[in-house]
């Protein structure tokens, strides 16, 4: 081996343990990373298939009556009148 090739070899052993420590950070990060992505993709296609769900269920007409309501605003009215003079 040439004395270059000894040289790489023995700054690779002796930053070995620092090298592998910083590689296993980044494994750990990784897997944190594609954890978070995935969670992120199941919600929104979840999400996305709850809204799909939904718009497709029959929704229920409602109505409302509104007489009760006028005659309120005319009694008031009237009431008021009364009590004016």
């Amino acid at each position: 081996m040439s004395q270059a090739k000894v040289d790489r070899y023995k700054d690779e052993k002796k930053n070995r343990k620092k090298n592998m420590k910083k590689e296993k950070v980044q494994n750990i990060i990784r897997r944190c990373a594609v954890c978070v992505i995935a969670v992120a993709l199941i919600g929104c296609v979840g999400y996305s298939v709850h809204n799909i769900y939904e718009s497709k269920k029959p929704t229920e007409k409602v109505t409302v009556d509104y007489s009760a309501m006028t005659t309120l605003s005319q009694s008031l009215a009237g009431n008021s009148d009364t009590t004016a003079e």
